[in-house]
């Protein structure tokens, strides 16, 4: 697809695989290419879920410093743009998406991992914001999101200080949803998301549409929101295969997929 980003698909499942070595830096030309790549994932129906992938080694290290260090704000704002858009785009397209990181998410790194629905980690990956150790804060959600998923307090420990977090922790916080050995986070990512791509998709879409809300409007908004979201998968023809395969005791065999 691109020079540093590809998109795979097997059986149901896209996986983005970023491939910029030596770290995965993300530059406007990287962050352009997975924005299309996720955006191809999303607009194709044998697509149902997506790993987000840096390799064995590293996922992303964050960005391109070398190039960014005298640029002023006309000159980096297409960059974080760029992948803040991708980071927006994982969280609002209808499919799930998974996070398989190895080594480093630092900065960039870490914000497009927290634009995925759920992270997995390797035992001996290292998460963080470092950016104000530069001089400058994350931009393309960082404190945002990491807000939602771990709240303020936590949130500003990690981006006043910059320090790097262990997977360990970063399962504690909440930042990560499961941590496993490096040789099973991308096949326990490319396992988990075929279980989605083979399940019910339009209740799965349905349920992140749900979540999001209630981050975005929570309290009475967000809950009417969900009963909207709830109400309207009855009459679907997985709501049917569901509820019938439940009565009869087998496993069902969803169609939106």
């Amino acid at each position: 697809m691109g020079d540093y980003v590809r998109l795979d698909v097997d059986d149901g499942v896209g996986v983005v695989r970023l491939d910029r070595p030596p770290a995965n830096a993300i530059d406007l030309q990287l962050a352009d290419e997975l924005r299309a790549a996720i955006g191809e994932a999303a607009d194709r129906h044998d697509v149902g879920a997506l790993v987000l992938w840096g390799g064995e080694r590293i996922f992303a290290a964050g960005a391109d410093v070398k190039a960014m260090a005298e640029w002023g704000p006309d000159e980096v704002r297409p960059s974080v743009d760029a992948l803040g858009a991708a980071c927006d785009l994982l969280g609002a397209i209808p499919k799930v998406s998974i996070a398989a990181v190895h080594g480093f998410a630092l900065g960039g790194g870490l914000e497009l991992a927290l634009g995925a629905d759920l992270r997995y980690l390797s035992e001996d990956a290292t998460v963080g914001q470092p950016e104000v150790k530069l001089g400058v804060i994350p931009g393309a959600g960082g404190t945002q999101r990491l807000t939602s998923l771990i709240g303020p307090g936590p949130t500003r420990e990690i981006v006043y200080t910059g320090r790097l977090v262990t997977a360990e922790e970063a399962h504690s916080l909440g930042i990560a949803e499961r941590v496993l050995p490096s040789d099973r986070v991308f096949p326990a990512a490319v396992e988990a998301a075929r279980a989605f791509a083979n399940g019910p998709r339009q209740a799965l879409a349905a349920a992140k549409a749900a979540v999001q809300a209630a981050l975005v409007s929570p309290g009475p908004q967000g809950i009417a929101r969900e009963r909207e979201l709830f109400l309207n998968l009855f009459g679907t023809a997985d709501q049917r295969e569901g509820m019938r395969a439940f009565l009869e005791k087998r496993d069902p065999k969803f169609r939106s997929n």
